[in-house]
């Protein structure tokens, strides 16, 4: 810890100078989910089919992003790539849920998501979620950067798809599975964990409390973080770049809290699950 200790205040001081000016930074990240295809009926399919079933969802999967802040703000947007023919993720259900920017203000302890589900726009208003971190001694470069690491449990948004996975079967579920007559929607069987444990690299050579999406609250900005089936790595960062950006709250959407927005997607999910029976129900007549 005296260690830890010694290498931050030596990255404070040194960059005292160019962090007391009115600055901004970019940092450019790769996010990457890595989805355990075995729990999805992977030991059924080859690995050929693995590979392919991969690679149509890789515009869901695989992600970059670009975050633009200061001492206090911070906007987190997805750079935009023009999408090949056939890429959709999970169909109509994953294409309906389209994430914009997420703000973040330190000062405030403000979170604003911008989320477009099924053709509607909201802005998802919430207090940013403060992990307790507990600090490593463990180092690692990335680039040009020295980071130290730290360690946290995170609780899960339940519309969080990225730590989406398939349900255990109970007992007297599995013979419902051999059933073919019975019909069952997708999100039907799907869950997602209540906590997650998250590994962050962060570097005091930038000393900001921010980071990718909603991670924040470290002493250096966070350059990778590994939480659950997700790793997002950052590949560049500009310091002071020559065209600044503003860096603003989204105003566009139907503002609305985290708890509405959810009880929103909870209704749409009864509403398909109720269109997926009433399918079933005219096949079998």
């Amino acid at each position: 810890m005296t260690f830890k200790r010694i290498i931050i205040f030596t990255f404070l001081i040194s960059n005292l100078f160019v962090f007391s000016q009115d600055f901004q930074g970019k940092a450019y990240y790769v996010s990457k989910t890595n989805p355990d295809m075995d729990s999805w009926g992977g030991r059924q399919m080859s690995e050929v089919q693995k590979k392919q079933i991969m690679e149509r969802m890789s515009s869901m999967f695989e992600k970059t992003y670009i975050l633009s802040f200061d001492k206090s703000v911070s906007i987190y947007k997805e750079e935009e790539v023009l999408e090949a023919p056939g890429q959709g993720g999970f169909g109509m259900w994953g294409s309906s849920f389209s994430a914009g920017p997420q703000y973040k203000n330190i000062k405030t302890k403000e979170f604003i998501q911008d989320q477009e589900f099924f053709g509607r726009q909201f802005l998802i208003t919430d207090s940013l979620q403060q992990l307790e971190w507990k600090f490593g001694s463990e180092t690692k470069q990335i680039g040009q950067y020295l980071c130290m690491k730290a360690t946290a449990t995170k609780t899960v948004d339940e519309f969080d798809w990225r730590s989406m996975r398939r349900k255990t079967p109970k007992k007297e579920d599995k013979k419902s599975e051999t059933d073919s007559t019975k019909t069952t929607s997708v999100t039907a069987d799907i869950e997602v964990p209540k906590t997650i444990e998250v590994t962050a690299w962060y570097t005091p050579q930038i000393p900001v409390n921010q980071g990718p999406g909603e991670f924040w609250g470290l002493p250096g900005l966070i350059l990778e973080v590994n939480a659950d089936q997700t790793t997002i790595l950052c590949s560049k960062i500009v310091i002071n770049p020559e065209q600044k950006s503003i860096i603003s709250a989204p105003e566009k959407g139907r503002v609305i809290s985290r708890k509405e927005y959810n009880a929103t997607v909870k209704q749409k999910m009864k509403e398909m699950r109720e269109m997926y029976r009433g399918r079933g129900n005219s096949k079998r007549k």
